[in-house]
């Protein structure tokens, strides 16, 4: 895939606004914007989450204000990346989230599978909609990763406790 042109600042007053590349025209288009950051940040971390469920990887460009003109803040790709020593291989040369499930399954899954399924889903989403309410919208792999393998781990009682430890850490740090 050909690398996206340069993101151009958006148009008007600035403000915070989130950029996304679309591929097919190679032109960015604004996709959240909001006077504050973070409701900004939290439609990007809603976006990304979506975008990947669907098997696919989303460019954005996060522009604000900067001393009274457009300032360009990254990606959340950029910053995970220098979070990271490892360079990602866009040809999967690393395992992709999805690749443990090689292993045959047979045609009728059992009823007990599906519910534990289901609750497992469940665990996972409530993991990641508190993670998100304590302000980390955009998770690298290894963070799903994590995510993951809590709810497949702790019980429903355990997973609304974090939950409510999260919450109530992204209360203390907004009001101090």
């Amino acid at each position: 895939m050909p690398e996206p042109s340069p993101c151009p600042p958006p148009s008007g007053a600035p403000r915070w606004v989130a950029m996304v590349h679309e591929a097919a025209r190679d032109s960015w288009v604004p996709a959240a914007q909001s006077p504050y950051r973070a409701p900004v940040l939290y439609a990007v971390g809603e976006m990304t989450r979506t975008v990947r469920a669907r098997g696919a990887e989303l460019t954005l460009a996060l522009w604000g204000p900067g001393g009274g003109d457009w300032r360009l803040y990254g990606t959340p790709e950029e910053k995970a990346a220098a979070e990271r020593p490892v360079v990602r291989d866009e040809r999967g040369d690393s395992a992709e989230p999805g690749e443990p499930s090689e292993t045959s399954e047979t045609s009728e899954t059992s009823e007990p599978d599906k519910l534990a399924e289901r609750m497992t889903n469940r665990r996972h989403q409530v993991l990641t909609a508190a993670l998100s309410r304590a302000g980390l919208y955009d998770l690298a792999p290894e963070d799903g990763a994590a995510v993951r393998t809590l709810a497949g781990r702790l019980d429903e009682p355990t997973v609304r406790r974090v939950a409510h430890w999260l919450a109530a850490a992204a209360g203390t740090s907004a009001a101090g």
